[in-house]
């Protein structure tokens, strides 16, 4: 399996559209890592195929840090070393929903439980207002596609040196970011349609493109707008930054792993 590179860092989004968190280690599942957007705003009153309210239309949820109030037990399944002892396909014991107890910092530093309707009425405005607001859990990640998006540096830099401007990774709100041996931007698309093995045991299918949208024009640290990164993406690489995947098989990966091709 020839190298093609690295694990820059590892990255999850307890709630959907809020700030992520670096993970120094995460357990890869067949529903993307643990952890990540295990919640979302449902807008009652947006279109019932993304009924969702996000950072498109409400900039400042980039603002809300969501943290695991016990974040130790959030990383990996307990039982993984039992489970794995017992061979290939055994699925692990996820956290109880008592374990993944979530918390979120709003933009004025309160801190505020996922099930405060105060997070609510934080996060409504006239155009959605909090009666047409829920919160919605799930353990099968909301995510806009696949369960893992996967985004290299060198895409990252050559966006940069297009737009003239420094621009933050995190706009692109990938799980895995990859350091890759290829110095070319974009070169994580020569992988759609293979597989690729993360560390000593995950195995991932890549099976597209990422469309972009809005998104990768907020500043993840301001919510400042900057249209030039989504129209760079739109012009010269048809609207597509980085890639989707599905996973094949389950384990740990870790900041640092290596990244190989599967032949």
């Amino acid at each position: 399996m020839a190298l093609i590179g690295y694990v820059e860092s590892l990255w999850r989004y307890p709630v959907k559209s809020m700030r992520g968190e670096a993970l120094p280690e995460a357990f890869v599942g067949f529903s993307g890592i643990l952890g990540d957007r295990l919640y979302a705003v449902h807008n009652s009153t947006a279109l019932k195929a993304f009924p969702y309210l996000t950072a498109r239309g409400r900039s400042d949820m980039l603002l809300y840090r969501p943290f695991f109030r016990d974040g130790e037990r959030t990383v990996l399944p307990s039982n993984l070393a039992e489970a794995e002892a017992l061979g290939p396909g055994v699925t692990p014991l996820y956290p109880s929903q008592d374990e993944l107890a979530l918390a979120v910092e709003t933009p004025l530093g309160e801190v505020l439980g996922i099930d405060d309707p105060r997070l609510l009425l934080a996060l409504g405005d006239d155009k959605s207002p909090a009666s047409d607001l829920t919160m919605r859990r799930s353990d099968r990640a909301f995510t806009d596609c696949r369960p893992i998006s996967i985004f290299s540096t060198q895409t990252v830099r050559k966006i940069e040196d297009a737009v003239g401007l420094a621009v933050d990774k995190r706009r692109f709100r990938a799980n895995i970011y990859v350091d890759l041996t290829s110095t070319e931007g974009f070169a994580e698309d020569q992988y759609v349609g293979r597989q690729l093995r993360i560390g000593g045991k995950v195995v991932i299918a890549v099976l597209e493109r990422d469309i972009r949208c809005q998104m990768i024009s907020l500043d993840p640290e301001t919510a400042t707008a900057n249209p030039e990164v989504l129209k760079y993406v739109a012009r010269s690489h048809d609207g597509k930054a980085g890639v989707y995947a599905a996973v094949l098989v389950e384990g740990m990966v870790r900041a640092g792993d290596e990244v190989r091709l599967v032949e």
